[in-house]
């Protein structure tokens, strides 16, 4: 299956990356955003009850470390 691609409006803008490489907080923030809901679905664990119905879980800690690997790696970012 072909993958669509991206429309203007789902990609981050260009002085937002340049900004966040910097170290700017705001920047910063804003990648965080655009990636949320990718993180979430990343972090989001299957549990099961006693009765074995399985229960979606947000771990937070796994989604505090994935946060915290994205920034690091937006810091470590070098721009040609």
């Amino acid at each position: 299956m072909k993958d669509k691609p991206r429309t203007e409006d789902q990609l981050l803008p260009y002085d937002i990356i340049e900004a966040a490489t910097r170290g700017d907080i705001t920047a910063i923030n804003s990648v965080l955003a655009h990636f949320e809901g990718y993180i979430a679905a990343l972090a989001t664990r299957t549990l099961y009850d006693e009765h074995g119905c399985p229960c979606q879980y947000l771990d937070p800690e796994l989604k505090r470390r994935l946060e915290t690997k994205l920034i690091v790696r937006v810091l470590k970012f070098k721009l040609v």
